[in-house]
């Protein structure tokens, strides 16, 4: 004997399903380099931008680490951070928006906060108001030409981006943003064992958690203008971004002593 269950359960069940559907990711096309350059400026659109670490391509170095990590595990875990910090960014965006929807449409440029300077001021103000609308502004500027020999090159205005060092690849992913690893890793900077890559996940684990600390305080009624949230975002993120930077830093400083 077939047992029917409760119409209360199946109901409960199919919601169940139908959340779960449409908590998937969305798919964007990245099937030619002019499609993937295209998909980046839809996610942020379509206000994903924590999707946006999907189409940049590191290129891992075939090591493992004395615990067994490989570094491509180790830039994964790096690249999932970024993208928990990018959505926690756009979180923390929208609710500007809300609040002081005034300020952020007509007086963006004119935001500043105290925290590093005017320069930096200014830069920062813009990026809490709209962190993304770089993407939006550059747009018409930059043009994708496929080489046919699974790279492109990214121009802007008919010069190659950054002298040609960021480019595009094909991947078993489709196309993505090729960061120049090889030049990047001759820097002293550079992450190069476990441990650090580990410091740089954690400082982005912290930018998201200062994001979220901001966020609450936003709920909260805490601000009276954009300019004063900007002050008060830039202590915070501050604060965060130089404890780990110096853990950073130090790490590095043992490393180099060690050879």
């Amino acid at each position: 004997m077939i047992r029917i269950p409760p119409i209360p359960s199946m109901i409960t069940g199919l919601i169940s399903l139908a959340l779960l559907s449409g908590c998937a990711d969305p798919e964007y096309d990245t099937s030619t380099p002019q499609a993937a350059m295209d998909s980046m400026q839809a996610m942020v659109e379509d206000g994903r931008p924590d999707l946006l670490p999907n189409l940049i391509y590191l290129e891992p170095r075939d090591i493992r680490f004395d615990d067994g990590v490989t570094e491509e595990s180790a830039i994964e875990e790096v690249r999932g951070k970024l993208s928990d910090m990018l959505a926690q960014l756009w979180r923390v965006t929208i609710k500007l928006r809300d609040k002081f929807p005034d300020e952020v449409d007509g007086e963006v440029e004119d935001v500043r906060i105290r925290f590093g300077g005017d320069g930096f001021g200014d830069w920062f103000g813009r990026i809490l108001a709209d962190p993304f609308g770089v993407l939006r502004e550059q747009k018409d500027r930059i043009v994708v030409e496929d080489m046919y020999d699974g790279t492109a090159a990214v121009l802007v205005d008919d010069e190659p981006l950054f002298g040609g060092l960021v480019s595009m690849i094909e991947t078993g992913d489709g196309w993505q943003l090729a960061v120049p690893v090889q030049y990047a890793q001759t820097s002293e900077y550079w992450p190069q064992t476990r441990y650090e890559w580990s410091v740089i996940a954690s400082m982005l684990l912290a930018i998201e958690n200062s994001l979220s600390d901001f966020e609450r305080e936003i709920d909260r009624g805490g601000f009276r203008s954009l300019s004063h949230a900007s002050e008060r975002a830039g202590r915070l993120l501050g604060e965060s971004v130089v404890v780990q930077s110096v853990i950073y830093a130090m790490m590095k400083r043992d490393d180099d002593s060690e050879e």
